[in-house]
């Protein structure tokens, strides 16, 4: 949820801008301002406009009065009247950009609902593991049923936001599973959820000019290493070339054409069959099991 007055676009730190394309720019700023809309005849419908143009969400108020502070500078709008399907607030009904009879004490305000953000804390160098929180109305926890057991990686502070979540697991996001409502709980800390995901292990190519070739390098335990190339074909530079998003390989390339790494060599004798969604989920010996040095660091050139 965003609780902040509108205001036009200008530049301060804090401030946050967005530029909709074909609409007038407009932003929600949570300081003082240089550029106002006063609130006369301020509705939803109104702040419905400003909301959609702002991706926030359906507005739950459209507040009067200076609610989060006076500006300063002109007052733009005012006498705005939208029917709430209108791109941008410019395009809304009002007397002209400057016209109005008002000062900074009218100054509009909205606040718009946007969706819960979800986090994992507490997880040390694994970017797919750790305590559950939650962003609602400003503030952040979660407690519920998820695994590996309460409280597996440390206790939060602050408001426990969900309890007794029950996912069919095909929902997009956490919010939209069922609960008791959120800030509604019979909880303490010690039964904050944790989570630990699998997730495709993060790879690049390196040492040349652009982001589709180069020699591969696989993350894992805190640190890039490299492929060796015994087995290395074009089944395996397919599985890295459609991970990095870069179209089907061109070749599979052996003998550090692209340099020689330093490090670990993680992955050695790699068979993929070309379908894998990771480098790490074809058949290898073990992350880090290899007989191999860094003269036959493995490369791929992928069509992108």
């Amino acid at each position: 949820m965003t609780e902040v007055t509108l205001s036009c676009v200008s530049h301060h730190q804090h401030n946050v801008s967005c530029f909709p394309s074909a609409a007038a720019p407009v932003r929600l700023v949570n300081s003082n301002n240089r550029c106002s809309v006063c609130d006369d005849a301020w509705d939803l419908s109104d702040a419905n406009v400003v909301c959609r143009q702002l991706d926030c969400g359906p507005p739950r108020s459209a507040l009067l009065n200076a609610t989060f502070g006076q500006g300063s500078g002109p007052i733009w709008l005012d006498d705005v009247g939208c029917s709430g399907n209108e791109i941008s607030i410019t395009e809304c009904r009002h007397p002209g950009l400057g016209v109005h009879n008002c000062n900074h004490v009218e100054d509009a305000s909205v606040i718009c609902e946007v969706e819960s953000e979800v986090r994992l804390v507490n997880r040390g160098n694994q970017s797919c593991s750790g305590r559950v929180e939650i962003f609602h109305r400003g503030q952040q926890m979660g407690c519920g049923r998820a695994a590996p057991s309460v409280a597996y990686f440390g206790q939060g502070s602050g408001p426990i936001w969900m309890d007794d979540v029950s996912c069919t697991g095909s929902e997009s996001k956490l919010g939209e599973c069922r609960h008791r409502g959120f800030g509604s709980h019979n909880c303490g800390h010690n039964e904050d959820a944790g989570v630990v995901c699998e997730a495709a292990a993060p790879v690049r190519l390196v040492n040349s000019n652009n982001r589709c070739s180069g020699r591969v390098e696989v993350y894992h335990d805190g640190r890039w290493g490299t492929v060796c190339d015994d087995a290395w074909d074009l089944s395996d530079a397919n599985v890295v070339c459609r991970q990095l998003d870069c179209g089907p390989p061109r070749s599979a390339l052996l003998n550090a054409t692209f340099g020689q790494g330093s490090g670990p060599i993680w992955l050695d004798d790699v068979g993929c069959s070309g379908n894998e969604i990771s480098i790490t989920e074809c058949r290898h010996p073990g992350l880090g099991v290899h007989n191999c040095n860094h003269v036959e660091d493995a490369s791929v050139i992928c069509e992108g």
